[in-house]
């Protein structure tokens, strides 16, 4: 089992930015790759960034692209988001998700789960 830990969420005016942070314990060894998602109210789960184990391959959602970067920590088990030019349609619950297959990287289905983190942008 791989338990995530996010942390970083809270309250930003539109303009500002955040940054997420996740770490991962237990069976680190067979993440292939991690990612953030994020739930509005009333609204699906949906995508917003990954990386892979290695570091070398990034996928972002078009929403976010050019605002958001995803990043892994020098300690290969702490993952990142920071988020840039907030607006208040990026108000989410923020979940940090980890796979242990390509498949699920190239598909965005994931296994393991955060509990979330509220990311709140006003206006």
């Amino acid at each position: 089992q791989t338990q995530l830990v996010e942390s970083g969420g809270g309250l930003v005016q539109a303009g500002g930015s955040l940054r997420l942070s996740c770490v991962a314990s237990g069976r680190t060894f067979s993440i292939y790759a991690m990612g953030w998602f994020r739930q509005a109210p009333g609204k699906e789960r949906e995508f917003v960034a990954a990386i892979n184990w290695s570091g070398a391959s990034t996928r972002y959602a078009g929403s976010v692209k050019g605002r958001f970067i995803i990043s892994r920590g020098n300690a290969k088990n702490t993952l990142y988001l920071q988020m840039n030019s907030l607006i208040p349609e990026d108000t989410a619950v923020y979940y940090c998700a980890a796979e242990d297959s390509r498949i699920g990287y190239e598909t965005d289905r994931y296994t393991y789960w955060g509990q979330g983190t509220q990311v709140t942008v006003s206006s």
